[in-house]
């Protein structure tokens, strides 16, 4: 039972600190009206506290800026260049931020403050420094050079912690470091080259696709991955197959006379899935309003309905796993042998017991095993269904290397180049995390790009945000066509002429330290259902007709630049990216008999 709400919270602690302003002015009129016997109206002291609240808080913000103007001369570097809004604080550009949350393309609003200020600007919102950076010098300063002055923070921690607890995406210092090597030996050659596990799901996968295709009806790819990676996922991560792609596949929404199929563990499953993508968008949202966010929870904890069920999912798990570990050691007591095939779980549960700690963990790795992928090869089958020469292309290496029905091992995945060059092209224009934060925790300069102009001044304790988003977008970085989908790009000359000479603007997996311990796990997962589909389809398009309302991007799009202007889905994002109301295809199934 939730006694209070976020909002309550932050309303408790102002309005207590406000109460011991007014004691502080009371108790000074009544030291003057006892000493000097002239007593101060109650009305006076309450209007004098209401005009001194802005004025001190004016004061103050004034001093702090003064203070790092002067930091920043004494270091030779200049404070980063604010966005001007129209409204105090900046209402206005919170407003549109969150506006484009709702309608915009990822980085809209972004795109236009860099243009006018600089590659570096501070968002300044409701007066709290926000500084955003779509630069790889500014990025590889965070991520690697000196990784070790830019944290997740406590605002952060404070924002995420109802739904990451303190797992490692949401972790810092010696917890982070713990987190980390607990999961570190579970992604060796070994197994991540668990192609048995993809086997069985990918051909689920495929037997799906076929059983709706030849009913006549579209299939939402999107829906379907997040089933695949998340049965993947709970096999290899728990050793138990959640079997969510065991229930029935969403018809369109203009199909009638249909019924989907229903399983209780497919049910459950995918009722665990929608509630974890809803807690995340939940606390993507919080950190969008930055330290005004419980206002908009005065009511209640928006993240506490989501978790409720992704919890009562999560704990028998966790609860199995610890079982489990009691068993094999009672067992090795009596000299007898414990279980052999250890999964992750059953190793996070011999370095500890604690059920809230294992629970984070495995919410996180979710996030990193199962939304990533998924959504990156949604994003691959919508190019894939967008540019058919690059789908025959593949097709053509996928079928010279491994024929129509063998099961790939990993040296075939090793040569398929284009293979690579497709997921990699789709990973730089749809980076699954395309924004990320961190905080200073003590002042520091940023180089500037301008090499005539003086470095940039980062306070202690501010907001660092950047986009890889962005940066993967950058003409000046990747070429005059750096908004086009082209895989070429991670084969021929601009591969040498862009990305070599600058390993920082490629970063799809993060970097430094903290670069993500599962990516060759990724890659292989993902190479491997591309290549059973296309074993088992020749061709795919878009079915814009099956798509619901909501998938369509907004008809002012067309009026833009870019990519944005010709994209015929809705890109959205929480912490990771994903199509709105889904990406509905129809594929053509190969001549040659699975």
């Amino acid at each position: 039972m939730v006694l209070t709400t976020p909002g309550i919270d932050l309303l408790a602690k102002t309005f207590t600190v406000l109460h011991g302003f007014i004691w502080i002015l009371l108790s000074i009129n009544s030291i003057v009206t006892s000493r000097f016997g002239y007593n101060i109206p109650t009305w006076i002291v309450l209007a004098g506290t209401a005009i001194s609240i802005p004025l001190f808080s004016t004061i103050y913000i004034m001093s702090i800026k003064v203070k790092n103007w002067r930091n920043a001369a004494a270091l030779g570097a200049r404070p980063v260049p604010e966005a001007q809004g129209k409204l105090i604080g900046n209402l206005d550009i919170l407003k549109e931020m969150m506006d484009k949350q709702q309608t915009g393309y990822p980085g809209d609003g972004l795109w236009e403050l860099l243009e006018k200020r600089g590659p570096v600007a501070n968002l300044r919102v409701l007066w709290s420094d926000l500084i955003f950076t779509a630069s790889p010098e500014h990025i590889k300063t965070i991520l690697a050079t000196d990784f070790q002055n830019y944290v997740k923070g406590e605002r952060f921690h404070y924002n995420m912690e109802s739904v990451l607890g303190t797992g490692v995406f949401n972790s810092d210092g010696e917890m982070w470091k713990f987190h980390r090597s607990i999961t570190r030996p579970m992604f060796t050659r070994e197994r991540i080259g668990h192609f048995e596990l993809f086997d069985r799901q990918a051909f689920q996968v495929v037997s799906k696709l076929k059983e709706r295709l030849r009913e006549g009806y579209a299939v939402d790819f999107q829906d379907l991955m997040s089933r695949f990676t998340l049965d993947s996922a709970t096999e290899f991560l728990f050793g138990h197959n959640v079997q969510s792609l065991s229930a029935g596949l969403p018809y369109p929404h203009n199909a009638s006379y249909v019924t989907v199929k229903h399983t209780p563990e497919g049910d459950a499953a995918n009722s665990f899935a929608r509630a974890f993508s809803e807690a995340q968008e939940v606390i993507s949202i919080r950190e969008r309003y930055g330290w005004v966010w419980p206002l908009m929870e005065m009511s209640k904890d928006k993240s506490y309905e989501p978790m409720q069920v992704v919890s009562a999912y999560i704990e028998p798990i966790v609860k199995e796993a610890l079982a489990k570990k009691q068993s094999d050691v009672a067992a090795q007591e009596k000299g007898e042998e414990g279980s052999d095939d250890e999964t992750l779980l059953d190793h996070l549960v011999r370095v500890t017991s604690d059920p809230v700690v294992l629970k984070d963990e495995i919410l996180n790795i979710m996030i990193a095993g199962r939304d990533t992928t998924a959504s990156t090869l949604n994003f691959i089958i919508y190019f894939l269904s967008i540019y058919p020469d690059v789908l025959a292309r593949l097709r053509d290496e996928i079928i010279s290397k491994v024929g129509h029905t063998r099961r790939p091992d990993y040296d075939d995945i090793r040569e398929m180049k284009f293979l690579r060059a497709v997921i990699n092209e789709t990973l730089r224009l749809y980076p699954i995390v395309p924004f990320n934060v961190r905080e200073s925790i003590n002042a520091a300069t940023w180089v500037s790009d301008d090499p005539n102009g003086k470095p940039y001044y980062i306070p202690a304790g501010t907001k660092t945000a950047y986009s890889v988003f962005m940066m993967h977008r950058r003409k000046d970085l990747w070429g005059p066509d750096a908004e086009e989908f082209d895989p070429d790009r991670f084969l021929d000359d601009r591969l040498k002429k862009y990305l070599s000479k600058n390993p920082f603007i490629f970063l799809p997996f993060n970097a430094g330290p903290r670069i993500c311990l599962g990516q060759q796990f990724a890659y292989n997962e993902m190479s491997f259902m591309l290549i059973r589909l296309l074993q088992s389809f020749s061709s795919m398009e878009l079915d814009l007709s099956a798509a619901p309302p909501e998938a369509t991007p907004p008809k002012e799009w067309a009026q833009a630049s870019g990519r944005k202007a010709i994209e015929k889905l809705f890109p959205k994002m929480h912490l990771t990216l994903y199509t709105n109301g889904g990406l509905w295809v129809k594929m053509t199934e190969s001549d040659i008999a699975n």
